[in-house]
């Protein structure tokens, strides 16, 4: 093939995969966005409060549910485990004093989410509600979700868990990236997440979910009139996640 014939196809590839590029560009829009004037979650702002005063030392309910309801793959390896929701001390120093508080930390969902921004194929993505997902269908395991969350709430499943806790949720897929999605089944139909509900089976209530448009909610309620504080909310990413007694 002669440079001029070369030069051809190759014009012709490109402007093949810039019309695929442009098509899928609009269906993805469509679905995401397009759609949104139908859609019934319109309105609600899920949020949630995380009570550190109330959660309890080396209570593992809220981590241990979440596995069991999402089928979060757990090797017992540091190389290979998926924390969804997790527990990380924090030391406070003042003077010469050290303080420790254990910080359950998860997906942030903020409003402006890094992680939807940087993902190549919009497999990360808002929902109407504000709840952040990720299609697994979809994402094709770059890890720009990863690198690009403030909040180190994104892990990468590298390997397959033969285990399958609960057959009613999707079975985990390796070579997927994965993060709290508030348990947005449950939140469908009608019911906590799944962590919420287990701290509120123990009697700790440390974690509560709601609708922050809910000026009559209880979560409303606690970021309007109590002293919180959002991890990293200087960097204008408006996460949904408050903490009392940080």
């Amino acid at each position: 093939m002669d440079r001029r014939d070369f030069l051809k196809a190759a014009g012709g590839t490109f402007f093949a995969g810039a019309s695929c590029a442009y098509a899928f560009h609009f269906v993805t829009s469509s679905i995401l966005s397009g759609s949104s004037s139908k859609s019934p979650l319109i309105g609600r702002k899920w949020g949630m409060v995380v009570d550190l005063n109330k959660c309890r030392e080396g209570c593992t309910a809220c981590m241990d549910a979440c596995r069991h309801e999402n089928n979060v793959a757990y090797h017992d390896d540091n190389r290979w485990d998926v924390h969804w929701i997790r527990k990380v001390k924090v030391e406070n120093k003042v003077g010469t004093k050290t303080t420790e508080k254990s910080v359950i930390l998860l997906c942030n969902h903020c409003e402006n989410p890094p992680c939807a921004q940087v993902c190549p194929v919009r497999a990360t993505y808002k929902r109407d509600d504000g709840i952040v997902l990720v299609d697994h269908h979809r994402c094709i395991g770059c890890r720009y979700c990863m690198i690009a969350c403030p909040y180190n709430a994104r892990y990468f499943n590298f390997k397959d868990k033969e285990e399958w806790a609960n057959k009613d949720r999707p079975k985990r897929s390796h070579g997927v990236a994965e993060a709290c999605h508030l348990c947005a089944h449950r939140l469908d139909a009608g019911r906590m997440p799944a962590c919420v509900e287990a701290c509120g089976n123990i009697g700790a209530r440390a974690l509560l979910v709601g609708d922050l448009n809910d000026s009559a909610g209880e979560v409303s309620k606690l970021v309007t009139n109590t002293a919180v504080k959002r991890i990293r909310e200087e960097l204008g990413t408006e996460p949904k996640v408050y903490y009392k007694g940080l």
